[in-house]
């Protein structure tokens, strides 16, 4: 068990992050009432692990709602490989959209700085 300041550390992240994410339901601590009487919140290392499933995923495309509907099932083991790889192909279809509509784009400003270039625009 360890503070948020450990599990920030560990999962080289922000507090601040950290608390968004517990506020946003993708992680959640535990007090230890029985324990203690202070109000700390404490972290297992399973949060440490989605800590760092969040980092990756965001860092691959996944938006954090994205991610919310995934979480906890990822880790509980409740998804298939099946399902798992239906929810990767899903956001290599959605990156595949973009990369065309990004091209779509970069054709457009190219063509546009041409025209600037060759004196036919406005």
């Amino acid at each position: 068990m360890k503070l948020i300041s450990q599990l920030a550390k560990e999962a080289n992240m922000p507090i601040g992050t950290i608390r968004f994410y517990e506020k946003s339901g993708l992680i959640s601590g535990m007090t230890k009432k029985d324990v203690t009487s202070n109000r700390y919140v404490y972290y297992d290392d399973e949060v440490t692990e989605k800590l760092r499933f969040i980092k990756m995923a965001k860092a691959v495309g996944f938006t954090l709602a994205e991610i919310k509907q995934v979480i906890d099932a990822w880790y509980q083991k409740e998804l298939t490989q099946a399902s798992k790889m239906e929810v990767l192909d899903l956001k290599l279809q959605q990156i595949d959209t973009k990369i065309k509509e990004l091209k779509l784009m970069k054709k457009q400003i190219v063509r546009c700085k041409s025209n600037i270039e060759n004196g036919l625009s406005r």
